[in-house]
């Protein structure tokens, strides 16, 4: 059985890379996206396992101490990170893996697993970008302004990523991620550790 691969996606706030992500899950099968752990207490509707893996504060530090996470952070007094076994046995058991994260967790990614496949979403504006941020009607102006500065500094990261999808069209933007994801997955070596009985068939 082939293993699976990971693809790391990354991009900055209001680039509609949630969005994006969910869509192709949907649209591909043997595809899953990676889910953290986290220290912070279930919100009402979330599920164990599918939402986060919540655990409490010694387990997550039992497991940074045996370095078990890609990238970790302390967000508000709660611990979030990335699971290099849960990773491992995922992509082992044939499944790609989608990871969402910011670019500094992506930096954080590639030492572990530098064959992984990096994805940078952006929006097809800075105007619409603005727009996007204050349609969410959750935020400031101050807070849009902020958001929008670390826009930028994020975007300026987008030459380290393999691929750059700007978001003009949702469904356009979707489906060349999806495109992305299965012409890695038809790559010659990838076809032959699927199929080699076939190969082998055919060849005979």
């Amino acid at each position: 059985m082939s293993n699976g691969h990971l693809f790391v996606i990354a991009a900055p706030s209001g680039a509609g890379k949630t969005t994006i992500v969910k869509a192709v899950t949907q649209k591909l099968s043997a595809i899953a996206t990676s889910i953290s752990h986290t220290t912070r207490p279930k919100r009402e509707g979330e599920q164990d396992g599918i939402d986060y893996h919540f655990v409490d504060r010694n387990t997550f530090i039992a497991m940074r101490d045996a370095d078990d996470f890609v990238e970790h952070a302390e967000v508000f007094t709660n611990f979030y990170g990335t699971s290099k076994s849960w990773l491992n046995q995922r992509i082992s058991s044939g499944d790609d893996v989608i990871l969402e994260i910011d670019w500094q967790g992506a930096q954080q990614v590639r030492k572990i697993f530098p064959d992984s496949t990096g994805i940078f979403i952006i929006p097809p504006s800075k105007s619409i970008l603005l727009d996007r941020l204050r349609g969410r009607g959750t935020d400031s102006e101050d807070v849009i302004a902020k958001r929008t500065a670390e826009a930028v500094i994020e975007m300026s990261h987008y030459n380290e990523f393999d691929y750059l999808v700007i978001n003009k069209d949702l469904d356009v933007a979707i489906q060349e991620v999806c495109s992305i994801i299965t012409s890695f997955r038809l790559k010659t070596d990838r076809q032959y550790n699927k199929q080699p009985e076939l190969l082998t068939e055919l060849l005979d």
